[in-house]
Formats: C-alpha cells, structure tokens, sequence
C-alpha cells in the first residue's frame, strides 16, 4: 500500500506541474477579404455546416473547448489544430493559387466522402460536427460545383 501511495503522489504531483506548461491558444486575424465564406458568398447553410464541423481546426477562428486547457489534452489539441490549418485554412482561402484550391476541394470532398473528416473524437465533443449524409452531400455538391465551374 505504501507503494501505491507513493505512486500515485508523484502521478498527482507530475500532473500538476504539467499545468503549466501550456500551448499557445491566441487565434490569428482574420482578414475577410480572404476567407473562404466571405470571398466565395457561401450559402448560409454551407457557411453553418463549415463552422459547425471543420471551422475549430481549419480556420483561424478556433473555438477551444474547456478540455483543451487541461495538459496533456490540450497538447492534443493544439496539434490536431496546427495540422488541421497547414492541410487547409479557410481563414486564408484567397491567398492560396488556383492548383492549391482545386487540390484542396477534392481532398475536402475525399475526407467527407469517406466520414474521415470530421475525426470521429472530434464528432463526440462536438454534436453540430456529427454531419448527416444530406449535410455531407451537400458539402460534397458544393464543392463539387467550385470544381466544376472553377470559381475556386
């Protein structure tokens, strides 16, 4: 028993100091003139699905939920977040070439095809997340249509 004591002091103390080792949670500008919902005029449906499933980790406009301010999750997080903006950021949608944009729509249409994105630990904490398979579809037409049409 004085074992186990010991054990979980030092996990209880290691924990704590852990907390102050924090991640960096201060979102850049957003500039309108380039983001994605305002340069492209997206629907309101479009603009309230994007914001609900991928804005948190693909726009500089993260909203962090209580859990990310608790080390080692908030590690997590933040990791989750930077990879999500260097795969694709709408914040900087305009500033991207035409090559990059056309790459990124069919990857976007790729993930949501294939329920990739949003990450299923993400949908959990995050019911607007949880897209239905009109919701997708009409993501998918969406850009589909950008594609098409080449207004990307």
């Amino acid at each position: 028993m004085k074992t186990f004591k010991k054990i979980f002091f030092w996990t209880l103390l290691g924990f704590a100091l852990i907390q102050f080792i924090s991640t960096d949670k201060v979102n850049p500008p957003v500039d309108h003139k380039v983001n994605f919902v305002d340069a492209k005029k997206a629907p309101a449906k479009i603009q309230e699905l994007l914001k609900g499933a991928c804005y948190d980790c693909h726009t500089n406009e993260t909203v962090y939920p209580k859990y990310a301010y608790i080390a080692p999750i908030s590690w997590s997080v933040k990791s989750h977040i930077n990879e999500g903006r260097e795969h694709l950021n709408f914040s900087i949608w305009e500033t991207y070439n035409k090559d990059l944009k056309q790459s990124m729509l069919s990857k976007s249409i790729q993930t949501i095809q294939n329920k990739t994105m949003p990450m299923p630990g993400y949908i959990v904490y995050h019911k607007k997340a949880n897209l239905s398979d009109a919701e997708r579809a009409l993501l998918i037409q969406y850009f589909d249509q950008m594609l098409k049409s080449k207004t990307y």
